[in-house]
């Protein structure tokens, strides 16, 4: 039974959590509902900007008192179930749906014509790769695809483009405010511990996750233990994974060199590893994911294997920057957490790593100890670099740190790391770009001719950059600026 539009009836007043991005796109996708919207945002800057158009604003503990007069929330996915609004609103037994539980509801109810097949993509690490490598394959098959959610535009945005199928990026924020969601496929790739603060613990972590796999078809990746054991309570009545081995019978894998699909077909070869311009295990489990999700609608081997071949890794995404006297830097900002770290650290022999930020409570010991006998040396930058450093004390105690730190935070933790201290002034503008300069010289003294120097944080940006995106230009300017 699909889900209805029931709390959408004329005249009922609708609250909308979030002025940014999504928030516009819930307000724009509610205007040909006869409702009343108001937009409440802890930043006045953006409501200032909302009430300009002409909607109805409220700040949020307004909108905790007065939380009786709406008929529905619809929030936007940054916003956790504990901030005060939502919480009331859940006490006070009034529904609260995501951007994307709207956009299921819309679809599904064929407001914007005939529903479209949903493809999701979920996971700690991966999602952006594995949903475009999807796209690529649905289109290289001649498919009438949408690629959206998490990636590129929110799908309430894309539901008027014509398309059949949609491959949608999803986060753990997404699919926990989206329960009736049913994909027609989906994909766990991995659970490993990141948002803990946000979901309150690695179970609810995990459960926002398998909310992908509750529609036709579920697929997980099986060399993830967390991923894996998802599988079996999962309400899907086709399942299916996928592991870098030689697949077992309902399974994608890996046989002498090729990809292979003994789980929509029988034995079917889909495309050489070679082909797969992602480095290392990750990216064929990537292809993997993304293949399986296509196999799952029907698109032929031939497309799988056109579109890897053209495939091109995104911005920030174990991106190649330059090589500079025999040492290749590569940007892999988007590494926000430490399970996208260490997938990142095994594709290179001899590493120097470039760590830290924000860790978001989430431990790196497993990590520091898989790849301490990869690493040459480590520069450190960020709030919790502090515990980074305490974890290659413990497990890398022979490998070489240095810290870039501001002059506000000139204390180097004392470990038994060999440490090494740069201070760059925090006064005046660009220090992102001049901790990244810092960074990058540091890296320079540690690598020799065929290292690698590989900037995988395991931590968010927020504390030095406005994103992972400006945390990886800035190291890439400053790569190319010591290689002029």
């Amino acid at each position: 039974m699909q889900p209805g539009l029931g709390e959408l009836t004329s005249g009922a007043q609708v609250l909308v959590t979030g002025a940014r991005v999504t928030g516009r796109a819930i307000v724009a996708a509610l205007a040909s509902f006869d409702v009343r919207i108001k937009v409440c945002d802890d930043s006045p800057d953006m409501l200032k900007a909302v009430s300009d158009n002409g909607i109805a604003t409220i700040t949020p503990a307004d909108a905790v008192i007065a939380i009786d007069d709406f008929a529905l929330v619809v929030t936007s996915p940054g916003f956790p179930p504990g901030a005060p609004v939502l919480a009331a609103a859940a006490a006070a037994g009034i529904p609260i749906w995501g951007d994307v539980e709207l956009a299921w509801r819309l679809d599904a109810a064929g407001h914007y014509g005939p529903p479209r097949r949903w493809l999701v993509v979920t996971g700690t690490n991966g999602k952006t790769t594995t949903t475009s490598m999807l796209h690529a394959m649905l289109v290289a098959d001649g498919r009438r695809a949408v690629l959206c959610g998490n990636i590129g535009d929110p799908v309430l945005d894309v539901l008027v483009q014509p398309a059949d199928l949609l491959a949608v990026e999803l986060s753990s924020f997404q699919l926990f405010w989206a329960p009736s969601l049913r994909p027609d496929a989906g994909a766990v790739l991995n659970v490993a511990e990141d948002h803990l603060d946000w979901h309150g613990g690695f179970d609810a972590y995990a459960a926002a996750k398998a909310v992908a796999l509750t529609g036709r078809v579920a697929v997980v990746g099986l060399d993830d233990a967390p991923a894996a054991g998802l599988l079996p309570a999962a309400p899907a009545p086709v399942k299916a994974g996928f592991r870098l081995g030689e697949p077992a019978a309902g399974e994608l894998g890996v046989r002498d060199g090729m990809l292979v699909d003994r789980a929509f077909g029988d034995d079917v070869q889909l495309a050489p590893v070679v082909s797969i311009s992602v480095a290392g295990p990750v990216g064929v489990l990537d292809a993997l994911g993304a293949a399986a999700l296509a196999r799952a609608v029907g698109v032929a081997p031939a497309s799988i294997a056109d579109a890897l071949a053209g495939f091109q890794v995104g911005r920030h995404r174990a991106e190649r920057v330059a090589v500079v006297d025999g040492v290749t830097y590569v940007d892999d900002s988007k590494a926000t957490n430490p399970h996208a770290a260490q997938a990142s650290l095994l594709a290179y022999p001899r590493v120097v790593w470039v760590a830290g930020g924000l860790l978001k409570g989430a431990s790196v010991e497993d990590l520091v100890a898989r790849v301490a006998d990869r690493l040459v040396g480590a520069v450190l930058i960020g709030r919790d670099r502090a515990v980074v450093a305490e974890a290659l004390s413990r497990h890398a105690a022979d490998v070489p740190v240095i810290e870039v730190v501001t002059r506000e935070d000139a204390v180097v933790h004392e470990t038994t790391v060999t440490h090494e201290a740069r201070v760059v002034d925090a006064s005046g503008p660009d220090l992102g770009a001049r901790v990244m300069t810092e960074v990058v010289a540091a890296a320079a003294s540690l690598a020799r001719t065929g290292d690698a120097v590989l900037l995988a944080p395991a931590g968010a940006s927020f504390d030095q950059f406005a994103g992972y995106a400006e945390r990886g230009d800035s190291f890439a300017a400053a790569v190319r600026a010591a290689a002029r």
